[in-house]
């Protein structure tokens, strides 16, 4: 069905009852989908019989349905670095790239450390409207890694954190991550850690460690630095009785703890990203600095074991690690240049290239790692539902045929370190709608105001 042959998108966001036809339910088979009142009132191959006189249709064949994308792990850089990216510019690309949520991290400045700070940054996402915005919290005041931020407060708070985190730095300190973790229990929060031993590690390691590395002349960053703080915390995790999750996991050697640990049934677990799934340390032999990320690219043999843990299980989830940054950022010398680059865009399109064209994944295991298990693991009530009656209509449309381009300029962040510029992936978003509303349509996006 082309696209011409479709409604009008604008149209669909009065709030009449609306009739998705002919989508592949999350790689469940074709069916229709019925939505009225923001939810969805019907699924399946006769949702269409109780569809009300006047319904509006959406002619979906040959596209999937899965229910909205959720990320785990966003850089909103509000507040502090407007330049790079805010929280309007950077849920324009979230809702472009399929996601009705996202978790803003909270190394902004000033930090997001507080109930207040975190209550900011809910309300901000809520005014745009494009997707929910839910704050991640501190894990210590100020990321210092001395003393515990405000995180009961926060629980408490309109933003009903439940995910905290000093990402960008480690809780390297095994007292305070024992500590936090022990509060947090008590409202089911979770630590989500960015695993790098600063003593294996320290601020300019920016390459995996290696050959590579020496005939470069880059900081080494080896694996075993974010290996033995995986070790130690499912071992805290395991002691307290709490949950920890594992960010941005990149070496193959954290496969085999986290194998270990779920094996034990301690409450973990991890994330892997895009970028460390396809991407590899070789790309650094051209010095760009689109490619400085933290962990940084490992070898092929690393990349091969993410992609086996995320198919079977072991890593449990998708997240982008969306890291915008202004060019002025960029343009230094490769140790003198910030971390990250963009994701939120292209995420669903890696995903769909690099693990369900090569039959590593089913449309089903992309609802449940970008959908489902993202919401569970942040406690989110009203996202990852999936495709059924009574459920948020919380949808992502996507063209798993269609190929698509990257190209950096026309993208809704603000910034423009796209790792993915140029390059060919299979697979697009083609509409998502956050509780019934259209909020992005093949690269068009409307917020609250819509």
């Amino acid at each position: 069905m082309s696209a011409e042959t479709r409604p009008n998108t604008e149209s669909l966001s009065t709030g009449s009852p609306l009739l998705i036809t002919g989508a592949d339910l999350a790689g469940t088979g074709a069916g229709d989908l019925l939505v009225i009142d923001g939810r969805i009132a019907a699924a399946g191959p006769d949702a269409g019989d109780q569809a009300p006189a006047g319904a509006q249709r959406y002619h979906a064949e040959g596209l999937v349905a899965l229910p909205g994308l959720v990320d785990l792990h966003t850089h909103l850089r509000e507040p502090g670095r407007e330049d790079s990216e805010t929280i309007e510019t950077g849920s324009q690309a979230a809702a472009a790239g399929g996601f009705t949520a996202v978790l803003a991290m909270a190394n902004t400045s000033p930090v997001t450390d507080t109930a207040e700070s975190a209550e900011r940054i809910w309300d901000l996402g809520q005014r745009a409207g494009y997707v929910d915005v839910h704050p991640v919290g501190a894990v210590t005041k100020a990321l210092a890694g001395e003393e515990l931020a405000e995180l009961g407060l926060m629980a408490r708070s309109r933003a009903r954190v439940r995910v905290f985190s000093d990402d960008g730095k480690c809780v390297h300190d095994a007292r305070v991550m024992r500590r936090a973790l022990e509060y947090i229990r008590s409202f089911d929060g979770v630590i989500s850690q960015h695993s790098q031993d600063p003593s294996l590690a320290g601020p300019t390691a920016c390459c995996h460690e290696g050959e590579l590395s020496g005939r470069l002349g880059l900081p080494g960053w080896p694996g075993v630095a974010e290996e033995s703080i995986v070790a130690r915390d499912v071992m805290l995790a395991r002691h307290t009785g709490s949950r920890v999750h594992v960010a941005h996991v990149s070496t193959a050697g954290s496969v085999e703890v986290l194998r270990w640990a779920k094996a034990q049934g301690i409450d973990v677990t991890a994330e892997v990203t895009p970028h460390h799934l396809l991407l590899t340390t070789d790309l650094l032999t051209t010095y760009h600095t689109v490619f400085k990320v933290n962990p940084p690219l490992r070898p092929q043999e690393d990349v091969e074991a993410l992609r086996e843990a995320l198919a079977d299980g072991t890593i449990d989830i998708v997240a982008t690690d969306h890291a915008p940054h202004v060019r002025q950022d960029k343009e230094h010398a490769f140790t003198d240049a910030a971390f990250g680059m963009l994701g939120l865009e292209t995420a669903l399109s890696v995903i769909s290239t690099v693990m369900v064209a090569q039959g590593r994944m089913t449309w089903a295991d992309v609802a449940r790692t970008m959908s489902t298990d993202p919401a569970r693991i942040a406690r989110l009530t009203d996202q990852g539902q999936g495709l059924t009656v009574g459920a948020p209509a919380n949808l992502t449309l996507v063209d798993p045929d269609r190929k698509v381009t990257v190209d950096a300029a026309t993208s809704k962040s603000l910034s423009r370190n796209n790792p993915w510029h140029g390059r060919e992936l299979v697979g697009g978003v083609h509409l998502t709608m956050l509780r019934g509303r259209v909020t992005a349509r093949e690269g068009l996006v409307w917020g609250a105001q819509a």
